[in-house]
C-alpha cells in the first residue's frame, strides 16, 4: 500500500476523532503516503499531526481556489490512491471515491451510495472497549486492509512548543499565573438543540465559581456574543467577577494553546470537549438528550466525566426512536435539572484538585 486517503467532512469533533486512523495506518504501512481530506474550518485540530503527510481541503485545487465537485474528483483521481476510506460517505464524497480508481474504496453501507465502494461497513451498536463506539467504529473501517489494526486508540492534538509558550505568555499578560489554572466553560453547544438551558448552566457555573479559586473562561464564537451577554446578566455578582471575558483566543490554534493550560473544561458536549480530551485535559461533559452517550463518551474515569438525562430518568427515553427524541428535545432538557448532576460535578472538582 503506497498511497491512502481518508475522507472526513463535517464537524471538528468528527475530524479529530477520525485522525486516529493515521496512527493506525502509519504503524501498518510505515512508508505509505497518508493524506486527509477535510473541510477548511477543521484544519487546526490536525495541524502538525506527525502521522498525516498531506491535508487536502474539500473542493479546492492545489492553489486553494474553489473548484466544482467534478473538477475536484479529477484532482483526487490524478493522485492514484491505492485506498480511499470515506468515513463521511455522503453523495459528494461517494462521487469523489467512485471516480478515484482506487482498488480499495471503503465507505459506510448506505443504499444510495453503496455502488461507489468496493467494501462497505456498518457501525457497531455496543462498545467493547473503554474507547467508545465513535472510536471503535472508525477503526473498524480498516478491516478490509488488514487484520492487524488495534481496536482502540486515543485522538491527540499536537501543539508546537512555541504555541504552548505563546498561550502561557498570553495568560501571564492577563494576570493568570502559577497554579491559578483557569476552568474553561463550554457554554454553548454547536446548535440550540445541543445547548444545556442557560438558566440551568447558570447554576453549574456558579457552583464552579464557588468550588474553585481560579478564573472562568467562556468558550464561544463571535456570533454567539448576544447569548453570552444574556448568560452573564443572569449570573450573580461574585460569579461575574470570576469570569474573564478579556481572555479570548483569536484563532482555533490559539484557543487550543489556552485550553492546554486549563485545569479542566466543563459544559456542553461537543468539539471543545473532544479537543480537551485530545490534550489530556479533564472534562465534565453534559450531553444533549439527542446525543448517544455510548457513541462519544470515550475513556471515562474520575477526570473524564459525562452525564446524560438518560442516566437519571431512563423512563423518559423508553420506546422512543431518534425522531421522537429530537421532537421532544426541549421538553427533555427541561427535566435535566442541575440538582441531578451536582453530586458528580462536586466529585469532579475534588478529583482535579
Amino acid at each position: 500500500m503506497k498511497k491512502i486517503l481518508v475522507i472526513q467532512q463535517k464537524m471538528i469533533g468528527d475530524v479529530l476523532t477520525s485522525s486516529i486512523l493515521f496512527e493506525a495506518l502509519r504503524k501498518e504501512y510505515p512508508t505509505a503516503q497518508l493524506d486527509y481530506l477535510i473541510q477548511p474550518h477543521t484544519l487546526p485540530v490536525v495541524e502538525h499531526n506527525p502521522y498525516i503527510d498531506h491535508v487536502i481541503l474539500d473542493r479546492q485545487d492545489a492553489s486553494g481556489n474553489a473548484i466544482s465537485l467534478l473538477a475536484f474528483a479529477k484532482r483526487i483521481q490524478a493522485e492514484n490512491y491505492d485506498a480511499i476510506i470515506d468515513i463521511y460517505s455522503k453523495i459528494g464524497t461517494a462521487i469523489v471515491t467512485s471516480r478515484s480508481g482506487a482498488k480499495y474504496r471503503i465507505g459506510y453501507k448506505k443504499w444510495y451510495t453503496k455502488l461507489a465502494y468496493s467494501h462497505t461497513f456498518s457501525y457497531g451498536e455496543e462498545a467493547t472497549t473503554r474507547a467508545g463506539l465513535a472510536i471503535e467504529n472508525r477503526l473498524k473501517v480498516l478491516e478490509p486492509l488488514s487484520s492487524n489494526f488495534p481496536l482502540a486508540l486515543k485522538p491527540k492534538i499536537y501543539l508546537r512548543p512555541d504555541e504552548i509558550e505563546a498561550a502561557r505568555s498570553f495568560l501571564t499578560e492577563k494576570g493568570v499565573t502559577g497554579n491559578q489554572k483557569p476552568i474553561m466553560i463550554s457554554l454553548l453547544g454547536s446548535s440550540s438543540s445541543k445547548t444545556y438551558p442557560l438558566k440551568y448552566m447558570k447554576e453549574i457555573v456558579e457552583t464552579a465559581a464557588q468550588a474553585i479559586d481560579a478564573p472562568l473562561l467562556l468558550n464561544y464564537i463571535p456570533k454567539q456574543k448576544a447569548q453570552v451577554d444574556e448568560f452573564l446578566s443572569m449570573c450573580d455578582e461574585e460569579t461575574q467577577k470570576k469570569i474573564r471575558g478579556d481572555i479570548y483566543a483569536k484563532s482555533l490554534r490559539a484557543f487550543l494553546g489556552i485550553l492546554s493550560q486549563c485545569r479542566a473544561i466543563v459544559g456542553n458536549e461537543g468539539g471543545a470537549i473532544n479537543m480537551a480530551k485530545a490534550l489530556d485535559i479533564p472534562t465534565f461533559a453534559i450531553y444533549a438528550p439527542t446525543t448517544r452517550r455510548k457513541s462519544w463518551d470515550s475513556y471515562p474515569g474520575p477526570k473524564q466525566v459525562a452525564v446524560h438525562l438518560n442516566d437519571y430518568a431512563p423512563a423518559l427515553f423508553e420506546d422512543k426512536n431518534k425522531k421522537e427524541i429530537r421532537a421532544e428535545n426541549d421538553e427533555l432538557y427541561s427535566h435535566f435539572t442541575p440538582d441531578l448532576i451536582m453530586p458528580e460535578l462536586t466529585e469532579f472538582f475534588k478529583n482535579i484538585y
